[in-house]
């Protein structure tokens, strides 16, 4: 999978951008519970405070990742670019959040988090992964069906718009096993 996110990411990013350019996924504990944080508030309307992500990122039943900025794009912000948060129930989990910082957007990391991500949660004994997703997501949507997630049903008026609306979530799901 690895060779695979190189090869992607290098079209993406544009000409000259090599295997250096490719973030580093790693396991994220407690203390990135600030930087997540920082990332959610701007990627959705209704972010989770610092707090909230430790207590998250602390809990025996949390498996997160997160891409961290390689050194050779210095435009990215320091720490990470992006991660991925999932709740394991024996064997479901269900992802709770992905996000990915402005400026790192449109290069693969949601990809990159999504390919480490589910091996992970395959070895720790996952068979089934659910999510939910805002219905007019559509780079969200497309990203998920990539990796194989279906839509297995609809929960209208899920979320709370920026404008004080309701928007309508819709749930995937991809077998792991």
């Amino acid at each position: 999978m690895r060779n695979w996110f190189r090869k992607e990411f290098g079209k993406r990013a544009g000409k000259g951008v090599g295997t250096s350019a490719t973030p580093s996924i790693r396991r994220l504990g407690p203390q990135g519970g600030k930087a997540c944080a920082s990332i959610h508030a701007q990627s959705f309307p209704h972010p989770w405070s610092t707090e909230e992500f430790e207590s998250l990122l602390a809990a025996r039943d949390v498996i997160a990742h997160a891409a961290m900025r390689p050194a050779s794009l210095r435009h990215w912000a320091a720490g990470p670019a992006g991660f991925v948060l999932s709740r394991q129930a024996a064997d479901e989990a269900e992802i709770l959040t992905l996000a990915v910082a402005p400026g790192a957007r449109r290069r693969g990391i949601g990809a990159a988090l999504l390919a480490n991500h589910l091996p992970a949660l395959a070895a720790a004994g996952v068979r089934c992964l659910f999510l939910e997703v805002e219905a007019d997501n559509k780079a969200a949507i497309k990203l998920y069906q990539s990796f194989g997630f279906r839509q297995v049903g609809e929960r209208k008026a899920y979320y709370r718009a920026a404008d004080g609306g309701r928007a309508t979530a819709l749930v995937l799901r991809r077998d792991l096993a």
